[in-house]
C-alpha cells in the first residue's frame, strides 16, 4: 500500500483508477521547495512527505504551460490558480492566435529504502502525442532533482498537449475547465475519460506498473 500525500481529493480519485485499494490519502501539506522545475519540487516533496508519514508515499506536482505566455504559469500553476484564478489565465490568452498549451505532471515515490533512483532522463511520456522539441529537451535529470538528500526517489512524468479555451464543464478541478484536448475540456470528461489521456493519468499508469513490479512476489 502507498499513501498519496495530498489534500486534493480529486487527485486521489484519479490515482484509484490505477491503483485501486493500494492507495490511500494522507492529508498533509508538506513543505514545497521553490524551484523552476516540477521534478525538483516533486522529489523534494516526496522526501518531506516520507519523513512525516514514515511509510511509502507518492506526491504529485503538476503544471500548465501556455505557449503564448512563454511557458507560464508552469511550476507556479497552483499559486496562480489561487491568486489570479483560471478565468484570468483565459483572459490573458483569449485574444492570442496561438492558444497552445500543455499539462505536465510528475509523480514522485519514496519509501525510505534504497533502490535505483530515476535514470536520466526522467521517466517521460512518449506514447505518440506530438510533443515539441522544446518539451523533449526539458526532460529532467538526476542532477536537477538532487537536493543533498540521501532518500531515493523515483519520478514518473506525463505530458498532454492541448489548448486554452473559455471555461467549460462542471467536473474536475484546477485548470480543467479551460484546458481542451481533442474538442473537450478536462472538466467535461468523466474521471475515467480524463485519466485515459491526462498528464497525471499517464504518470500514474507508469507508476502503477513499476510499483506492481517492485512488490511482485
Amino acid at each position: 500500500m502507498v499513501w498519496f500525500v495530498t489534500t486534493n481529493d480529486g487527485k486521489v480519485d484519479e490515482a484509484r483508477e490505477y491503483l485501486d485499494d493500494q492507495v490511500e490519502q494522507f492529508a498533509f501539506d508538506y513543505p514545497e521547495r521553490q524551484a523552476d522545475d516540477l521534478a525538483t519540487v516533486a522529489a523534494h516533496g516526496a522526501r518531506a512527505a516520507y519523513r512525516h508519514v514514515g511509510d511509502p508515499v507518492i506526491v504529485d506536482d503538476s503544471g500548465l504551460t501556455v505557449d503564448a505566455l512563454s511557458g507560464f504559469p508552469g511550476p507556479y500553476s497552483s499559486y496562480v490558480e489561487e491568486t489570479l484564478g483560471i478565468e484570468r489565465v483565459w483572459e490573458l490568452v483569449a485574444e492570442e492566435d496561438d492558444r497552445s498549451a500543455s499539462f505536465r505532471g510528475v509523480i514522485a515515490y519514496c519509501d525510505g529504502e534504497p533502490f535505483e533512483a530515476t535514470p536520466e532522463p526522467v521517466d517521460t511520456d512518449r506514447r505518440g502525442d506530438d510533443i515539441d522539441a522544446a518539451e523533449r529537451a526539458s526532460a529532467t535529470t538526476d542532477e536537477q532533482v538532487a537536493d543533498d538528500e540521501t532518500l531515493s526517489v523515483r519520478l514518473f512524468e506525463g505530458i498532454v498537449p492541448g489548448r486554452i479555451v473559455a471555461p467549460r464543464g462542471d467536473g474536475g478541478f484546477g485548470y480543467d475547465p479551460i484546458f481542451e484536448y481533442d474538442g473537450e475540456t478536462f472538466a467535461e470528461m468523466s474521471t475515467a475519460e480524463k485519466n485515459a489521456i491526462s498528464h497525471r493519468g499517464r504518470a500514474l499508469a507508469k507508476f502503477a506498473e513499476w510499483f506492481a513490479g517492485r512488490h511482485a512476489d
